[in-house]
């Protein structure tokens, strides 16, 4: 009787149907619909109708990002030193995290009836939320290395996540923008303005009742999302190789700070990934005031995710004919001239839908490369270091950590930039210095920051050569 061959019957073995894949991949849109939504929406919430003062909102974004940022790496040890169950190790702190983590995000985006105590209870539940989201997103990031052991199948679910996540994005701004939209709130005319009020006929809800009906209906898909992911993935223990020995917290900072490549990869993105957050944070403030499209925005932030999900496919298929350094630079540098249009043609709703689109393939490998890019930098990791095994939740906290650190610094400062230049809570037009920051910080800002980003990246050493080289090395380990 012949016996089949290791290698084939491994890799039939970590072969992943398309339903385990779509589970998993759903997996993902939680993060991106609440963030999204928090994303796109925060700032103008407290602002115009929490209607906090500026300085207290960067204050409640500033602090609550950097304390998510905290928690990151903390989640992320805790993780690397949970026991196996019989759910896997993963899979136990998603489950859990989940029901209190939607409690939160419902009361971030509900106006207590008390005046005096407002920036505490936003900084309360959105600091809880972040930690209770964090207790779910760390392990689901380190579920990748989990799914598979093969490279390929890897980079495969990788692509399903990329795209329900955009695909999510798109959920987030639709359900939260569409519903918030149907309750505009009238702007509040300045000594010196010329304009007619829109928005003063009642609307169907209130602006309030409208943001509770959106966060009630995000809510209810995260839990979905959730229990599908819980019962669609199989998380698969480490079979062919021993953990090494538990290690402090601290070790596990310098190990993986240790690793050349993962550092580089890091420090890339943090200055790409906040250039879009850049972009996210301030652009319906900048559609509204800058632009004059205070009815619109929120079907131009639709478009920019829609675009963003269905070139995601295209953006999977450039880097694996073409390599991911190479989509690295062509995707992040593909918005530069959209970023570019968009302050320098005079305001048109037209010019704007189409330079939003072409603007969202960016976005989308923004979205795809790094999560593509990570495994290989582990994978690198454990070929150099055969020894030291069990630390994947590790080097995904600390990414997520500096790109969290990295957008709670941006929020503050982008906020605290519009009070210094005079900015007016639901103001129907804005001071000269205001519509000159938004126009710094959804392009001059961002394009700067890519530009350092890409010149970080040409130092990243893991190239198609290096990365297809480790996987055969740990295919022999294995």
């Amino acid at each position: 009787m012949s016996i089949p061959p290791p290698v084939c019957v491994r890799e039939q073995k970590n072969r992943l149907s398309i339903c385990n894949k779509l589970c998993y991949a759903v997996g993902g849109a939680p993060y991106q619909i609440t963030g999204c939504a928090l994303g796109f929406f925060l700032q103008i919430y407290l602002l115009d109708v929490a209607q906090l003062d500026p300085f207290s909102a960067s204050i409640i974004l500033f602090v609550g990002r950097a304390w998510d940022a905290i928690t990151d790496p903390t989640i992320g040890f805790l993780v690397s030193r949970s026991p196996w169950t019989r759910f896997g190790r993963m899979l136990p702190w998603i489950v859990f995290s989940t029901p209190l983590a939607v409690v939160s995000y419902f009361l971030i985006w509900y106006v207590p009836v008390f005046e005096d105590g407002r920036v505490i209870w936003y900084l309360v539940f959105y600091c809880l939320f972040q930690t209770l989201q964090t207790c779910f997103h760390v392990p689901y990031s380190a579920l990748t290395m989990f799914i598979s052991e093969d490279q390929k199948e890897r980079d495969s679910a990788t692509a399903y996540r990329m795209t329900v996540e955009v695909l999510g994005t798109v959920i987030g701004t639709a359900v939260q923008g569409q519903i918030v939209g149907m309750a505009s709130a009238p702007c509040i005319p300045t000594p010196g303005d010329n304009v007619t009020v829109d928005g003063c006929c009642p609307s169907l809800l209130s602006q309030k009742t409208a943001y509770n009906v959106a966060s009630g209906a995000i809510c209810s898909i995260y839990v979905l999302c959730a229990v599908v992911l819980f019962f669609g993935v199989k998380e698969k223990k480490e079979s062919s190789r021993s953990r090494s020995q538990r290690m402090s917290f601290w070790q596990g900072i310098r190990l993986v700070m240790g690793h050349g490549p993962y550092v580089k990869l890091v420090m890339g993105f943090l200055f790409t990934s906040l250039a879009f957050m850049l972009l996210e944070g301030n652009f319906a403030l900048f559609c509204c005031y800058t632009l004059g499209l205070r009815n619109d925005f929120q079907n131009i932030l639709l478009v920019i995710m829609l675009a963003a999900m269905l070139t995601i496919p295209f953006w999977q298929w450039f880097l694996t004919k073409f390599g991911k350094k190479t989509a690295v630079y062509i995707g992040t540098s593909s918005v530069i001239p959209f970023m570019l249009l968009v302050v320098c043609v005079k305001s048109n709703l037209i010019i704007t839908y189409m330079v939003s689109f072409a603007a969202g393939v960016g976005v989308a490998a923004a979205f795809l490369l790094p999560w593509s890019m990570l495994p290989d930098v582990v994978d690198d990791f454990q070929v150099q270091n055969p020894e030291s095994q069990g630390h994947e939740a590790i080097f995904y906290s600390f990414y997520v950590f500096f790109t969290k650190f990295a957008s709670g610094i941006s929020l503050g400062i982008s906020t605290l930039s519009l009070d210094f230049a005079g900015y007016i809570t639901r103001g129907c037009t804005q001071p000269e210095n205001v519509d000159i920051t938004l126009k710094v910080l959804v392009s001059a800002a961002p394009i700067g920051l890519i530009l350092i980003g890409l010149v970080i990246f040409r130092s990243y050493p893991i190239d198609e050569e290096r990365r297809q080289g480790n996987r055969k090395l740990l295919q022999e380990q294995r």
